[in-house]
């Protein structure tokens, strides 16, 4: 057995291993040292009786016996027999064994009742040795990570401060890069590499991500790689950081040297004397030196002794130095920027050559004074600022556009201000969220590119901002008035689509093409007409696809053709066309060819179908009636003469049997000679009624204009109206003022228009009333008005009461042709007049006639 005590766990002596490594002992030595202090000093022998020891004790036992049984058979040789002798050989010596074995088993058991309280002592030391390893292991200012072989999985034991920044979570803490510094990471990640690999320990300080310092160890013991992270104390830590921030502060000075010894600019450095103590590659090209050790050890000065004295005596720890200086390098005079800086200890300068930045600064300022003079000439509001925002120049269309005080202007306002001073006198367009539209316009101080974008004013105007930034800090920004572009564009948009919306909607065919023969619009009733799919009258098709399309649809060869060709031809001038075609479908179609001022040509094409077809039916109509106003004619003249002749001769033979030269009559005949006048005259009437109206119809009716005395004509007219009124038991009124003078008139007709309406009135009137005629002049027209107490006309019926041969219900006296008022309405027209009539059930009738003068209607056609 090795020194390994029995009843110690794997684990335990792996611990103990372990923590005997991390303390700086070995695991042999931390056995052997737990051994002693278990033994007390004293060291553990552990003896065993083998087997051929047992057997060789009875041998021995078995020999003694033997010598002595020999010795006892030759005393008494006598009396034992050798069988005997050697059987008590074999009993003694078996008793010698068995007593032997007997006394070792004793002592082995003493000795073993020994060994196992020592080996318990060990082990109750051993676990509380452990015990104080896992507690110091356990603390929590360190953790420990142990590799055991290339690729075994790591294992991590302790604790580190919470406020270390180092994870509690195994796998997060070995993921270096998360927790601590990526510089002081990757550097932790080749030492443990080259720790796991080549057996490389290393002591290091890492910072986390939290600036904590701890302090890492490498080491590889029993075959085991140990890295133990330490949590430092105040002054341990104090110590690291500033080894860490020593190494940091070398590496930037030797970065620092490297730059400046790269950059083209002189730079030097003084101590408090003034003497120089470092210089760069660039001063000691100025000062002509082979390097820097050169221009240091021979003291040669970049500048001279008087720029040198003004820096000395004007910069301080608070105020460095900085100014322009001229000076000489490399034969030529340089204008220099020179920045000194005082500090503990000394002086550090730099100078940068601005003297072609000074050429090129003087051209600027002549090209902006240049530019701005352009600017100022501009019609378009321009303004510009600087890299802080503030007004730098603006023109004289921009005061105009903002109407601005030209103090706030002249005081470089920032763009910020401005804008709210432009919202605040209400110029700028109202924002939903004001404060994030200032932001997105102010944003193109920290864009590139160009920012467009339209503000619709309050006042109406549209204004296109074109805001540009500077590569150099600051922006222009452009203001294009747009009012009267948008304003035109909407109309345009807005005639565009009303024309679009017409041409859709019309019923009559529009296709337009351009001067190269192409469609370029064309609406659905185009192809409803011609019977083409919109994929053929598509725009950009040619007229001869179209003529293809169309030329199926109707029997002239030649139409389409000579649309093309009128299209296509090289004539200065254009002619319209107009035509009719008739297509197979029966549609006729009426076109024209309308040149455009665009170079384009439109086709119309109207649907004259109906209009056709009606202008046929009406000059058809047109025609028949035109025969039966003939045939009208032909038949009123036949009448007349046919009638007229015969009525006469009854009517005279009627009178001339009423004579008494003729002899006497009795009453039976007087009575149906008289029927036999009156129906006669009353024939008579009718068929003068009907020849008036033929004539008026015809429009052959002339009026026999003179100058008619009213007084004389309504005297007239009540002494041929007497019998009649007489006859119905009726009397008449006559209201007329006294000198109504004249009217130039139609005697003739006027007195059968006033006769007509008495006869009316005296028709319906009852018996013992008054009927009333009434002459009145209302300016220089005269007014005729018949009024009658009869029972009236219905409201339905006043329509009806001026037209032909219409009956009357109303129960007159005597039934006629109803052709009287008829009658009247045509005579009065014909006078360019006009009649009206009122009328109600049970309250009379009163017919009114305005009869404007002859004088009057000359003097209106003569002005016409």
């Amino acid at each position: 057995m090795d020194g390994d005590r029995p009843g110690m766990s794997v684990k335990k002596k792996n611990l103990l291993d372990e923590a005997a490594s991390c303390c700086g002992a070995s695991p042999a030595a931390s056995r052997k040292g737990a051994t002693n202090a278990g033994a007390r000093g004293k060291p553990i022998r552990r003896k065993f009786l083998p087997l051929h020891a047992l057997w060789s004790g009875s041998a021995l036992v078995s020999i003694a016996t033997g010598a002595w049984a020999q010795q006892q058979t030759t005393a008494a040789n006598r009396l034992f027999s050798s069988t005997e002798v050697v059987t008590s050989s074999l009993v003694v010596g078996a008793l010698g064994a068995v007593l032997l074995s007997v006394l070792w088993l004793v002592r082995q058991r003493g000795n073993m009742e020994a060994e196992s309280q020592e080996m318990r002592a060990a082990l109750s030391d051993a676990q509380q040795r452990i015990s104080k390893y896992e507690a110091l292991i356990a603390e929590k200012n360190r953790r420990i990570v142990i590799w055991d072989g290339a690729t075994a999985r790591p294992e991590v034991l302790g604790h580190l401060p919470a406020d270390s920044g180092a994870p509690q979570n195994e796998r997060e803490f070995l993921a270096f890069g998360r927790w601590i510094r990526p510089s002081s990471a990757a550097e932790l990640e080749r030492a443990v590499e080259r720790l796991r690999s080549d057996a490389s320990s290393f002591d290091m300080v890492v910072e986390t991500v939290r600036d904590e310092i701890l302090e890492v160890q490498g080491r590889v013991s029993g075959g085991k790689a140990f890295v133990r992270f330490i949590a430092l104390n105040n002054l341990r830590a104090e110590l690291a950081e500033l080894k860490i921030e020593r190494e940091r502060l070398r590496g930037s000075i030797t970065l620092f040297q490297s730059l400046l010894d790269a950059i083209e600019q002189p730079v030097w450095r003084r101590d408090g004397d003034g003497r120089l103590t470092w210089v760069n590659q660039a001063y000691s090209e100025a000062v002509e030196a082979a390097g820097p050790d050169q221009a240091l050890d021979e003291s040669r000065e970049f500048l001279g002794t008087i720029a040198r004295e003004k820096i000395r005596a004007s910069a301080t720890p608070t105020s460095p130095f900085h100014d322009r200086v001229s000076t000489v390098v490399h034969g030529n005079r340089t204008i220099y920027d020179i920045v000194d800086v005082v500090a503990t200890g000394g002086s550090a300068g730099m100078a940068i050559d601005v003297s072609e930045a000074e050429a090129v600064r003087e051209e600027l300022k002549r090209t902006l004074r240049s530019h701005a003079e352009t600017l100022d000439h501009l019609a378009t509001p321009v303004a510009i600022f600087d890299r802080d925002r503030r007004l730098q120049f603006y023109n004289q269309a921009f005061v105009t556009l903002w109407g601005l005080n030209l103090g706030f202007l002249d005081a470089r306002p920032d763009n910020n201000e401005l804008l709210d001073r432009l919202r605040s006198s209400n110029k700028l367009p109202e924002q939903l969220n004001w404060r994030a539209w200032k932001e997105s316009a102010l944003s193109i101080y920290r864009e590139l590119d160009t920012k467009t974008d339209l503000w619709h004013l309050p006042n109406g105007e549209t204004l296109r901002v074109i805001a540009t930034a500077h590569p150099q800090g600051g922006a222009t920004w452009v203001f294009e008035n747009l009012t009267e572009q948008v304003n035109l564009e909407t109309r345009y948009n807005t005639l565009l689509r009303v024309q679009g919306e017409t041409i859709d909607h019309l019923s009559e065919g529009v296709a337009v093409f351009g001067p190269d023969g192409r469609l370029r619009l064309s609406n659905p009733a185009f192809r409803a007409l011609w019977g083409v799919t919109a994929e053929q009258a598509k725009p950009g098709t040619h007229i001869r696809a179209i003529e293809e399309a169309c030329t199926p649809s109707y029997d002239k060869p030649d139409g389409w053709r000579h649309f093309g060709q009128m299209l296509t031809n090289f004539d200065d001038e254009r002619p319209s066309l107009q035509g009719t075609f008739e297509l197979y479908s029966g549609i006729i179609l009426d076109y024209a060819v309308t040149p455009l001022p665009n170079a384009q040509t439109m086709f119309t094409f109207v649907d004259m179908t109906a209009s056709a077809r009606a202008e046929r039916a009406l000059m058809e109509k047109n025609e028949a009636l035109r025969k039966a106003d003939e045939i009208k004619n032909d038949f009123v003249q036949h009448v007349s003469y046919e009638l007229r002749s015969p009525l006469t001769n009854i009517i005279g033979f009627t009178d001339l049997l009423k004579t008494p030269g003729i002899g006497p009559l009795n009453e039976r005949q007087a009575e149906y000679i008289g029927h036999i006048s009156t129906s006669s005259s009353l024939l008579l009437t009718i068929v003068n009624d009907i020849l008036d109206l033929a004539t008026v119809d015809a429009g052959i009716m002339q009026l026999n204009y003179a100058d008619v005395g009213l007084d004389d004509l309504l005297d007239d007219v009540a002494m041929q109206i007497a019998d009649r009124l007489h006859e119905n038991e009726v009397t008449l009124e006559i209201t007329a003022p006294r000198g109504l003078g004249s009217i130039v008139a139609d005697q003739q007709r006027l007195k059968q228009i006033l006769l007509k309406l008495l006869t009316n009135a005296a028709n319906f009137a009852p018996a013992g009333s008054a009927i009333t005629l009434t002459c009145r002049r209302d300016d220089k027209d005269v007014i005729f008005s018949v009024s009658d107490n009869g029972p009236g006309i219905p409201q339905e019926m006043l329509g009806t009461v001026f037209h032909r041969f219409s009956s009357s219900p109303r129960g007159g006296k005597r039934s006629g042709a109803g052709l009287g008022l008829s009658i009247v309405e045509s005579f009065v027209t014909l006078h360019k007049g006009d009649v009206r009539i009122d009328s109600r059930p049970g309250g009379g009738t009163t017919v009114t006639c305005r009869i404007p003068t002859a004088a009057t209607m000359h003097a209106i056609a003569a002005a016409e």
